[in-house]
């Protein structure tokens, strides 16, 4: 054994299909280990809101043990957790192949399967995290669709918060009519035969948000790449899963993990990269898909071929440069390094893709956001989120930067609205951006 986690962090298999993994005893003691090396510790207490819930609960007992905490106040602990992964890849010294073994995030993730196993996830959760089917139904009415959800609607937020729990100050995303799908087939970008990363193929992953949310992501993301020289087509089998994984359904998320890979198997095999267009994703592909299904080669061979937008693209840049053309972005850029780009383990790619726009002011933030997906819009956590964001939004604020740029496009929504409310100030920045739009800009593709 070697302490201080002086070798890299390793993840063991999620056992989710052992009927052990759900038991309550078996759970109930795996948390109390783990528990009682996190409070023996504490370097996590200011990461995100469930080490301080839990390190509150063993204060409070007054025998400074875990073992005097009832095992039903756990489940606040667990609530907390926004499956960020920054405790197990930043902070934490006891993490594989250290023998203690800790890794939170997935010990949550085995209680929230263990409740899910046991009582489903609840009506109006359930169908908020829809994603493909939201996205779908939106997609044929997004005005209407958009103005209900619009943050100070009086007549339907409250609604919305009293009914299905959405906290009524939470600025939600927004929809589109023209999916990215139907963007790609409609608008067909050839490949700059004189870039000099001409030759490279991928097969662009919309995502849920980008395809249903935020098109312009992966509009700025095909022009790039077509002016670098790459052949990209769009491909967009399904949601990853990430909302499912949230709320526990790992067997839902083996099933799309299978069913996503198979269809990019043809993809892979015919030469093509795999380019995932948000962190979420990109992480769920690379490294959550295989340890939830161990055994299939289509997931192992699609975690080898993934790539992160902006790590692809510094890829480019480093094995064959970037076409010429770029533009320094007046103002800077603020940049948050999300939370699952850096749970990634590739670096900060974000920022070192902005670094390559000439004459570019890059101020980088290295925070939380706060949101952690759909936790952070649901009252109760919307407030928490808001309270755990406010370092962030202030650093954002003093880097003085005409845009703010974030991987996450949650992240990056929830931080502009922070912005909003300094001091009751106007913000220096309008709206978020993914740092693949700034690139754009700097290529002139976009105003």
């Amino acid at each position: 054994m070697r302490e201080g986690s002086l070798e890299a962090p390793t993840r063991h298999v999620i056992d989710w299909t052992n009927p052990d993994f759900i038991n309550a005893d078996m759970l109930d003691a795996e948390m109390r280990r783990q528990f009682d090396i996190c409070h023996g510790c504490r370097r996590c207490f200011n990461l995100c809101d469930s080490f301080p819930r839990l390190f509150d609960l063993v204060d409070a007992t007054g025998a400074d043990e875990v073992h005097a905490v009832a095992s039903a106040d756990f489940k606040s602990v667990v609530d907390a957790c926004t499956l960020c992964d920054m405790c197990f890849m930043t902070k934490c010294p006891y993490v594989p192949p250290h023998e203690f073994a800790i890794d939170f995030p997935h010990l949550m993730l085995r209680y929230r399967a263990a409740e899910h196993a046991k009582h489903g996830t609840p009506f109006f959760d359930a169908q908020l995290i829809e994603t493909d089917r939201n996205g779908k139904l939106a997609s044929h009415a997004p005005a209407v669709v958009n103005w209900a959800s619009k943050r100070g609607n009086a007549l339907t937020r409250p609604a919305l918060e009293a009914i299905a729990g959405v906290d009524a100050d939470a600025e939600l995303p927004k929809f589109h009519g023209r999916t990215l799908t139907a963007r790609a087939k409609a608008e067909s970008l050839q490949a700059n035969a004189a870039a000099p990363a001409f030759g490279r193929k991928v097969a662009v992953y919309a995502t849920c948000f980008v395809n249903y949310n935020n098109p312009d992501i992966g509009t700025a993301a095909l022009k790039v790449l077509a002016h670098n020289g790459v052949d990209a087509e769009v491909v967009y089998p399904g949601c990853c899963g990430m909302p499912k994984l949230e709320a526990g359904d790992i067997a839902d998320v083996a099933r799309r993990a299978r069913e996503t890979a198979a269809a990019l198997k043809p993809h892979i095999e015919a030469g093509r990269d795999i380019v995932a267009l948000v962190p979420s994703c990109a992480l769920m592909l690379k490294f959550e898909w295989p340890l939830i299904v161990p055994d299939d080669p289509n997931v192992k061979l699609l975690a080898q071929a993934t790539y992160d937008i902006s790590e692809y693209v510094v890829d480019i840049a480093k094995k064959e440069g970037l076409a010429p053309g770029l533009c320094a972005v007046p103002g800077g850029v603020a940049l948050h390094l999300a939370c699952h780009a850096r749970a990634q383990n590739m670096g900060a790619k974000g920022a070192e893709m902005l670094r390559l726009i000439p004459d570019t002011d890059v101020g980088v933030v290295e925070r939380c956001s706060g949101h952690g997906g759909s936790w952070g819009i649901k009252k109760g956590n919307f407030a928490i989120a808001t309270k755990f964001a406010s370092q962030t939004v202030k650093r954002l604020d003093d880097a003085k930067k005409t845009y703010l740029a974030s991987e996450c496009p949650l992240a990056g929504k929830h931080l502009a609205q922070g912005m909003e409310r300094l001091d009751g100030k106007r913000p220096h920045v309008e709206q978020s951006h993914h740092p693949i739009q700034i690139l754009a800009k700097a290529y002139g593709f976009t105003s």
